[in-house]
């Protein structure tokens, strides 16, 4: 990496790069390559930049994603946990990193089986996107279908159909037909009244 020659190992700029290299990475499954590349940019940021820092909060954040990615449940969970708690009391509730920090550990729980932890983070986190960012911004409507999906995954079909069918009707009035978040509750809504039939 050139920035590595030019700035040095702990530029902010270096550890950003470092970063996204690992993101591209995990994106394309190459997690092998990805792991050493967060687990070193998380510990060069905690040195350089603190704990605290956003930059490092998000640092940590994507190492745990690594480890759901992985199956390595029990080595995300932690990472999430203390990010998200040191993002509540530096960020605060509203901020947009938390919001994605309740929603990566409601999606740890649900994946493992515990839907009744993932649910008030879930509703947490939509009531909270809807405040911020609106009933219509793509964030809330996927915290809608993610709260959807909870409740299809615990059988309570009426009421994933509800929050499917709001989700569908706001993504149709503010989001391209083939905007990820609205292929994603469109296909969810069809899905969930098929099992209803």
């Amino acid at each position: 990496m050139l920035r590595r020659e030019v700035l040095g190992d702990l530029h902010p700029n270096t550890l950003t790069s470092l970063n996204n290299l690992a993101g591209l990475y995990q994106a394309t499954g190459r997690y092998s390559e990805a792991e050493p590349l967060l687990a070193d940019g998380l510990t060069l940021r905690r040195e350089v930049l603190g704990d605290l820092h956003p930059n490092t909060l998000r640092s940590q954040n994507n190492l745990a994603s690594l480890y759901e990615a992985t199956g390595r449940y029990s080595e995300a969970e932690p990472l999430y946990k203390d990010a998200l708690e040191f993002q509540r009391n530096v960020l605060g509730d509203r901020h947009p990193d938390t919001l994605a920090s309740l929603n990566n550990l409601a999606a740890l729980y649900k994946a493992t089986g515990r839907y009744s932890a993932a649910e008030p983070l879930y509703v947490e986190g939509h009531t909270l996107c809807r405040d911020v960012l609106g009933d219509c911004h793509p964030d809330t409507l996927a915290s809608l279908n993610n709260l959807a999906a909870l409740y299809d995954s615990t059988g309570r079909y009426s009421e994933a159909e509800s929050l499917l069918a709001e989700a569908s009707q706001l993504a149709e009035k503010v989001l391209p037909v083939k905007h990820p978040v609205r292929v994603q509750v469109e296909e969810n809504y069809a899905a969930i009244k098929d099992k209803k039939v």
